[in-house]
């Protein structure tokens, strides 16, 4: 014991010449001893963790290291809060081995704060524990034995099960099928699975039921410098015929089958071409997408937006918008087309909706992609006659679960064959949501995060193992973020966002995704989110010392505003994104031109100024918009200062 603190003792002092901080911050605790012991499972089935390595990590280091710019890439040594630090200093760090009853202790344990992070002897538990979350002082830590809970790990030999089967033990998670991971993918024309409860969304069809009721589009003035909706679509013939490259008809056939008829409009002789539209996604929120069928392959096609407006003259924001239309129109030899296989819904979307995602290429060049089966799923995908899940399910984030719901193993072996995301480290816990809510490229050279084996990455992983072994390109290109280079325009982007705020790395609380959003839908407000964002309680009942919104406003923004008609999530929760038609119209400038709200929140928390780079200057339809947008713009900025 005596050689392990003597280790903690130089890992502070060489911790803190790295990264430039003192030890003025814990002058004033007091060293004390530490005692704990480190186990899995709950109350009523659980082990006493033996070999483990309980590892104390100055909430110093983790503090100085957010204060740098954080690196997004392979390798990196300062984007993964706990993981970094501990590598940078192994040989130093405080550290004590749990015996054979689980028990951990430190004599004498220098005073300040510390994150609690275990090492598992091997690969049957993973690393972090419940106790790594949060940075505790000193005193905290030697008031009682720390009891820390550690994750399991899924073995290599599980297999998926599907969420029926992990319904049955846990009854109290059927709120999981009330939420979008859930709801996202729904066949046309077929009742609801057992496993889906849309009662939450009552307009989930509202456009799919447009469809089904009979609709012509128009698509015309083809711009080929856009990227999905290189058409404008419209319901009406638009007045310049010529415009017009096809159209296309929705409309219920006599086998009760929605389809979509394409005609074209620059060539009479070129034959109508019909197709099946088999699938529905999206619909609870801002847009709803339609996935028809050519063939083995499945595409997807027209985006109705929930909020659109045909009055805007913004293509994005009306309430129909094209949805790669060009793949069925050929404007080089002005003939309709069939899209090409590389561009299924399986190869370029599926990863990241299907719960235990595969995909094979076969001989006739066409991709198919697997997940698990289950009783009440979705659809039948792989033609066995045994119901696919192609909605998210509790394996997405728990692994694999056939090894854990073997009825014939002894119930104290079922917590170490499944992952706890609430007892990862925030960091590993981050990264399952993370490798979905961004934008890398993955080995398929699109945005599915998949490795060479066209697999999605497992629950527990690193995000450094992510980046090495899941990416080709680690998150978005130049393109897909505003003139700043730092605030995401493309949506799906929370995660590339949420890594460079302050709540991922600091010195006091390293959140997760779990902590606001509710995964499991048990929490009644929008977005999953456990506390009402339209109030300062879904902040203040972490950040205590924000709760006076006035002289928080007076002192940060000189600002002398009426506390009681905003709230946190107006300044510091900016819809920089947009994936539907935005939130309707923000304040008009003095050219007339007009400033718009997006629908998808920037999760970097911070407050985008009127000096910014991607708003001053830049015109209202290609501004990051926010300064000049309600609720900002409505109660603090005038536009006629831009």
């Amino acid at each position: 014991m005596k050689k392990t603190i003597a280790g903690g003792l130089l890992t502070l002092a060489s911790a803190f010449l790295i990264y430039g901080c003192t030890q003025t911050e814990v002058k004033n605790l007091p060293n004390a001893p530490i005692a704990g012991t480190v186990e899995d499972g709950n109350a009523k089935s659980f082990r006493k963790i033996a070999d483990a390595t309980v590892w104390l990590i100055p909430a110093t280091d983790v503090a100085a290291m957010g204060k740098t710019p954080i690196e997004v890439k392979k390798d990196a040594k300062n984007d993964e809060p706990l993981e970094d630090s501990l590598a940078a200093n192994r040989g130093r760090y405080l550290h004590a081995k749990t015996n054979a009853r689980g028990e951990f202790g430190f004599a004498d344990v220098p005073g300040g704060k510390y994150f609690v992070y275990v090492e598992p002897a091997n690969s049957t538990y993973l690393p972090g524990g419940d106790k790594s979350r949060k940075s505790l002082s000193t005193l905290e830590l030697s008031a009682a034995p720390v009891t820390v809970k550690i994750s399991g790990n899924v073995p290599p030999t599980a297999t998926y099960v599907g969420t029926t089967k992990c319904l049955r033990c846990h009854e109290e998670k059927i709120n999981f099928t009330k939420t979008m991971h859930r709801l996202g993918i729904q066949v046309v024309g077929k009742k609801p699975a057992k496993l889906q409860d849309y009662s939450r969304f009552p307009n989930v069809n509202r456009g799919l039921d447009k469809l089904m009721a009979g609709t012509t589009f128009w698509f015309h003035g083809y711009d080929k410098t856009r990227g999905f909706d290189k058409y404008q679509i419209s319901t009406k013939a638009p007045a310049d015929a010529a415009s017009v490259s096809f159209t296309a008809t929705f409309f219920k056939d006599s086998d009760g089958k929605l389809k979509f008829r394409t005609t074209n409009a620059r060539d009479a002789k070129d034959q109508p071409r019909v197709y099946p539209v088999e699938l529905a996604y999206g619909g609870g929120v801002y847009k709803q997408r339609y996935v028809y069928r050519v063939g083995a392959n499945l595409f997807p096609f027209v985006q109705f937006n929930q909020e659109g407006n045909d009055s805007f003259a913004d293509r994005g924001r009306k309430q129909w918008r094209d949805y790669h239309a060009d793949w069925l129109f050929n404007e080089g030899t002005k003939k309709l087309a069939d899209p090409s296989p590389a561009k299924s819904f399986d190869k370029e979307c599926a990863a990241c909706h299907y719960n235990g995602y595969t995909l094979t290429k076969t001989a006739a060049g066409d991709y198919k992609a697997g997940s698990s089966n289950d009783p009440y799923g979705e659809m039948d995908i792989d033609g066995d006659g045994k119901p696919n899940e192609i909605n998210m399910g509790c394996e997405t984030c728990h692994g694999p679960g056939s090894v854990h719901a073997n009825a014939d193993a002894p119930a104290s072996e079922a917590p170490a064959t499944i992952v706890s995301p609430n007892k990862l480290a925030a960091e590993r816990s981050t990264a399952i949501c993370v490798q979905c809510h961004s934008r890398p490229q993955g080995h398929l050279k699109n945005d599915q995060p998949v490795n060479a084996a066209n697999k999605i990455m497992l629950p527990g992983t690193s995000r450094n193992n992510f980046l090495s072994q899941y990416t080709t390109r680690e998150d978005a290109a130049a393109k897909d973020y505003w003139a700043d280079g730092l605030h995401s325009k493309s949506h799906h982007q929370q995660g590339t966002d949420f890594i460079k705020s302050s709540k991922y790395r600091n010195g006091n609380q390293l959140v997760a995704c779990t902590d606001c959003h509710d995964t499991h839908g048990d929490a009644k407000f929008p977005h999953q989110m456990k506390a009402d964002s339209n109030k300062p309680e879904s902040c203040t009942s972490c950040h205590q010392n924000k709760t006076d919104l006035k002289s928080h406003l007076a002192d940060k923004a000189k600002c002398t505003v009426d506390a009681s008609k905003i709230t946190c999530s107006d300044c510091h929760n900016t819809k920089t994104m947009q994936t539907g038609a935005g939130l309707g119209k923000g304040l008009t400038g003095k050219d007339g031109k007009n400033y718009w709200l997006n629908d998808i929140t920037s999760h970097i928390y911070d407050v985008p100024r009127k000096d910014n780079k991607g708003v001053k200057g830049v015109a209202p339809g290609a501004a990051m918009p926010i300064p000049y947008t309600k609720p900002c713009g409505a109660v603090c900025h005038d536009t006629k200062n831009l």
